[in-house]
């Protein structure tokens, strides 16, 4: 509605969007999206092989909780500046910033969701002499799929608003560094096309979580 009242340099009309839309670099967004999805999965895998490590061996869970914490409480912008002073690569840059931001956050759900296991059914499925890798397929796995898929979204959000951050400051190409241009040309119709390809791929992205999610965890609708 603001676009009704004000000129195009303040708040464009859907029009004006639509024309920057078709301007925009489908590679960037390509790319962006890529970035996003590989440091996820690598954050993935190493915080769930973490979290298992944690859950196994108390001594691992001593050290490795505070620095988990400290991880956490520092700020992405500070992520970002030891990436750019540290690291030569832009792609390398950029991993560094995600996995370091969304790899604790997998880290926790995870094993909460260990520790959450009733011990019940771990002294029901450890009464079956099961190997370890029984032991996390039939009990451990399927108990923290929950907490994973929750993980994944919070991560995707995350991971959306992190990546653009990172490739305004350190990249020169993506969305992110799309918006610099779009700052540089004053032109805030390209802005708002961009803004709008992120929440697209995050939106796209949540979509596919939650039709695996339906179909990992028919049960809870009965």
């Amino acid at each position: 509605m603001l676009a009704w009242v004000t000129p195009d340099y303040v708040v464009p009309g859907w029009p004006a969007v639509a024309r920057s839309l078709l301007k925009l670099n489908p590679t960037w967004i390509l790319l962006t999206t890529a970035r996003v999805l590989v440091a996820l999965l690598l954050s993935f895998v190493l915080g769930f092989g973490l979290a298992v490590a944690m859950f196994l061996w108390k001594r691992v869970d001593d050290y490795g909780m505070p620095a988990i914490r400290i991880l956490m409480a520092v700020p992405v912008i500070c992520w970002i500046l030891f990436a750019v002073l540290w690291f030569r690569g832009v792609e390398f840059r950029i991993a560094f910033v995600l996995i370091a931001v969304c790899g604790p956050i997998f880290v926790v759900d995870l094993l909460d969701g260990m520790r959450a296991i009733r011990q019940e059914l771990k002294d029901m499925v450890r009464s079956m002499r099961p190997t370890r890798a029984q032991y996390f397929t039939k009990l451990i796995a399927p108990a923290v799929l929950s907490s994973i898929l929750t993980s994944w979204k919070v991560n995707l959000s995350l991971a959306i608003r992190v990546v653009t951050i990172a490739e305004l400051v350190g990249a020169t190409s993506g969305i992110g560094y799309g918006l610099v241009v779009a700052q540089g040309l004053f032109s805030i119709a390209d802005i708002f096309a961009w803004t709008l390809v992120l929440v697209l791929i995050l939106l796209a992205g949540q979509q596919v979580v939650e039709v695996v999610e339906r179909r990992c965890l028919r049960w809870r609708g009965a």
